[in-house]
This record gives structure tokens, sequence and C-alpha cells, in this order.
């Protein structure tokens, strides 16, 4: 049985959801961040890294009839692979997939490799959601997210990491509420992790 089936009737799509067992985001992520996509009706929301969670945030946005993912792409192949999927779901007008190479950056006195985002256009971010780079590349391999992007994040946002029962993702959590005011952080004993910051940069 497709583990995606529950969102896939829930999102009323007419084909199953392609997903990869060892790279695509849990069951219970996918849910949350399409529970929050349907309720918050986010103008834009951008992504660390595309795939299953692309479609399902897509289809969010044409059941709203507003909304647009940005999706950040490290992979040429998986970025025409993920518009391959989106045209196939008639999806394509809700998402742009940037491919964006790993690019060497270098944030409190440590170097790390991170998205490119020369291609990123200037908007406001009302949903974040950050599932990518992989761990294995580097130590907390998506401590670059916050600093890059916080300056792009809409006044009241809401910023999912995926993987966050890790203890990378873990101390990265903490090294954001540290330089950042204004983040509420809960955690969810979901079955990776799953960290959920919200953002109120008036206070």
């Amino acid at each position: 049985m497709n583990p995606y089936s529950a969102i896939q009737a829930k999102l009323s799509l007419s084909q199953p959801l392609p997903y990869t067992p060892d790279w695509s985001a849990a069951p219970d992520f996918i849910e949350l961040i399409a529970e929050y996509c349907l309720q918050a009706k986010p103008g834009i929301v951008v992504e660390c890294s595309s795939g299953l969670t692309t479609l399902v945030l897509a289809r969010c946005c044409q059941i709203n009839g507003v909304g647009r993912v940005i999706s950040l792409e490290n992979g040429e192949d998986y970025a025409e692979k993920t518009r391959q999927q989106l045209m196939e779901l008639g999806l394509e007008d809700y998402v742009q997939v940037i491919y964006a190479p790993m690019e060497k950056i270098n944030l409190a006195d440590n170097e790390y490799d991170w998205y490119s985002l020369k291609a990123l256009p200037e908007v406001s971010i009302d949903m974040l959601v950050i599932d990518g780079p992989p761990g294995f590349i580097q130590k907390n391999s998506r401590y670059p997210a916050m600093p890059l992007l916080f300056d792009k994040l809409s006044k009241r946002s809401k910023v999912f990491l995926d993987d966050a029962a890790r203890e990378d993702e873990k101390e990265l959590v903490a090294l954001w509420q540290a330089e950042h005011s204004g983040v509420d952080h809960e955690y969810l004993e979901f079955e990776r992790g799953c960290s959920v910051l919200d953002i109120n940069k008036d206070r």
C-alpha cells in the first residue's frame, strides 16, 4: 500500500503520489505541511529540496486558488524530474523549480555547502519548508537556511524543519533561536522529528 494514499485522497489527486522511500519526507511531515498550507493559504512557499513535498504543496496552492511554490534543488536531474512530475499532475503553473547548485559560503566562522540563491526572485516568504540539503554532506548541513533567508521571511511566517530528531537539527535550531529574535519553536514527535518555528518580526 502506498503510505501516502491518505494525503492523495485528501488532496483529490487522480493518481498515486510518486515517492522514494529513502529520500521522500515521511507521511506525517507531508500531512502537516499540507494541512498548514490549506489553512493558512500562504502567498509564497519556499522549500529547500524538491520532490514529493513540491507536488503536495503545489496541489494545496491549486486548491487554495492562491499561492506559489519556489523550490531550490541542487541536483539538476532531480529538478527536471520534479518538473516532469508536476506536468503529469497538471501542477506546473504553481511551482518554480530552481536548479540551485551547492556553493561555498561562510557563516559564523564556518564554511558550508548550500544552495546558490542567485536565481531566487525577490519575494516575501510566508512558509519555508527545509528538507535539504542532506545531513551527511557536513555538520549542521541545514543551518544556513535561517541566516540566509531570514530577511526574506514575511513578518508572520512559519518554518518547517524535517528530520529534526537528529542531533545536528536540534543544535541548529538552538543556534537559530539564539541568533534571531521573535522565533518560537515547537518540536513534534514525528517519525523523523519535526521542528516548527513561528516567526514574529514585530516582537
